[in-house]
């Protein structure tokens, strides 16, 4: 079972260079991280199972095209497969429009279908958690201000008195707390935005 010991890349390149089990190694060791990630989106056990053979599928087919790119990032690579596949799923479930039937088609009452947002707002749920996880790398100081500031909607005055330290110095504190969250951002590449 050395294959264990074997990083992503070289059990990539084995695949692609023939060794099926190489395969099985990979899925083995990630599927309760791709399959947790699907389940916390859809919540139902038959479609995330769904899901994620669709996502392996499609990584075979993709490994078997030469179509990979390996950067060393394989794992986030096929969480954003399922994730697309799980925007794909919300697509499909809410393609046609529900509209009451009185007659007369309205394009308003498609337009203002809250189902067709379905995909925006798992963007947007996605985005808030990944900024609540990089918040909570911050230090102590720094998160509590930003906290009280982004989420409490707090004055620096009143974060100032909860505090117990002067204005400037929450200031300061929201400063680098935005300093240091841009800096992870950066350095791990990751993307807040729809």
């Amino acid at each position: 079972m050395k294959n264990y010991t074997l990083t992503d890349a070289v059990l990539v390149n084995n695949y692609i260079n023939g060794d099926e089990c190489a395969l099985s190694v990979l899925i083995e060791r990630h599927k309760q991280r791709i399959y947790s990630f699907i389940y916390s989106k859809v919540f139902d056990r038959d479609v995330s199972e769904d899901i994620f053979q669709d996502t392996f599928i499609k990584v075979i087919r993709t490994l078997k095209n030469g179509k990979y790119n390996e950067e060393g990032k394989f794992l986030p690579w096929v969480m954003r497969i399922a994730h697309n596949l799980v925007i794909d799923h919300f697509r499909k479930g809410n393609r046609m429009p529900k509209f009451e039937d009185n007659g007369e088609f309205s394009i308003f009452s498609v337009i203002s279908d809250g189902n067709l947002n379905a995909e925006k707002r798992l963007i947007k749920d996605q985005v808030e958690e990944d900024l609540r996880n990089l918040i909570q790398e911050l230090p102590d100081d720094q998160k509590e201000v930003l906290i009280m500031r982004m989420y409490r909607d707090m004055s620096f005055k009143e974060i100032s008195d909860k505090t117990g330290v002067s204005i400037n110095t929450a200031l300061g504190r929201m400063r680098y707390a935005l300093i240091n969250l841009r800096k992870v951002i950066e350095k791990n590449n990751i993307v807040l935005t729809n």
